[in-house]
């Protein structure tokens, strides 16, 4: 995988390693993952990312940890089973039942735990950059999701108010962990790309983290629509239209604009009620790369996931994405 990221001319690897609050490392706040073994807890006799940082270093590549900050168990994913040792299961008053378990961004505790895992892994192992996904309120909550806590710790704040202040205290106190262990890290976050519902949702000030100091290194937000993306008559989440929208908000010196692009999309599309055809051309997202070029704001990309650009046999669309690696590195070697 990292040789093949490598030759298409890519400079970083993201690679997740704290999905539902378990750990592809040593950790001592988290169990083993069951994507290790297949049983969250058990011990695989060797420690993941330590390989994979080394193996990315040695072609050359950065290595960034990725983690979620606040999923514990999803219904679909998993884990089906958490184990003795698992947060959730030794303080089951953290956890929340909204679509699968999630630990309440609310708690000083939840906080805490978050910091210092972030303490951990970068005093521990020589990653280039942490790297949050957009785990943080769970969408579709009402006032009942975390009741008792706001009722403890609200001190007469509106709800959502409140909400986002908890998330903009846990996300300052991550980047001062990481530049506290280790200056040179990066530290960044991959919000969704409609920033109504990173507000309103999920209860995420991007804008704030993007035009002030403290809170990221780089914001890159999961742009996963194509140009021609129409949906009840808008096209208002098309690529470029929303390319220039998070272009236009203030973004201070310190941090930098990534796209995340929707390599995912190849072959599928992105449910757009316009012709799908730009998602099966063999070029859709070296089409972007070249789109990102020449905008203002940004200065990188990110491709979800590696599996849509080389799937495994006989799964995805291996002609398409063939084409799509080919195009890609020809864009890359520009």
């Amino acid at each position: 995988m990292y040789d093949n990221c490598a030759s298409l001319g890519l400079n970083t690897v993201i690679v997740a390693v704290h999905p539902f609050m378990d750990a592809l490392y040593e950790s001592a706040y988290f169990p083993w993952s069951h994507l290790v073994t297949g049983t969250q807890g058990q011990d695989p006799g060797y420690d993941p990312m330590a390989v994979m940082v080394e193996e990315a270093h040695a072609r050359g590549l950065r290595f960034e940890a990725w983690l979620n900050p606040y999923r514990v168990q999803h219904p679909i994913h998993g884990p089906d089973t958490l184990s003795a040792d698992n947060p959730a299961t030794i303080n089951p008053a953290w956890a929340r039942d909204q679509d699968g378990l999630w630990l309440d961004p609310g708690l000083p505790e939840v906080r805490a735990l978050v910091v210092n895992s972030v303490t951990e892994i970068v005093e521990n192992y020589d990653v280039d950059g942490i790297h949050f996904d957009d785990y943080f309120y769970p969408e579709g909550n009402t006032s009942a999701f975390d009741a008792e806590t706001y009722e403890q710790y609200g001190a007469g704040m509106d709800l959502a108010a409140w909400r986002r202040e908890n998330v903009n205290e846990m996300i300052r106190g991550a980047y001062a962990a990481v530049k506290t262990a280790n200056p040179s890290v990066s530290f960044g976050v991959s919000p969704q790309g409609n920033n109504e519902n990173n507000y309103n949702e999920q209860h995420c000030d991007i804008k704030l983290w993007m035009a002030e100091p403290g809170y990221a290194d780089y914001i890159m937000p999961q742009l996963y629509w194509g140009f021609n993306y129409i949906k009840d008559g808008s096209n208002k989440a098309s690529f470029a239209n929303k390319t220039a929208e998070w272009a236009g908000y203030p973004l201070h010196e310190d941090v930098r604009l990534y796209a995340g692009l929707g390599a995912y999309r190849i072959g599928d599309g992105d449910y757009s009620d316009n012709s799908q055809g730009e998602w099966q051309n063999g070029h859709s997202v070296a089409d972007m790369v070249g789109y990102l070029r020449e905008a203002d704001g940004f200065s990188g990309f990110a491709l979800f996931h590696y599996d849509s650009l080389y799937p495994p046999q006989g799964s995805g669309y291996p002609d398409i994405a063939s084409q799509e690696v080919s195009a890609l590195a020809a864009a890359l070697q520009q």
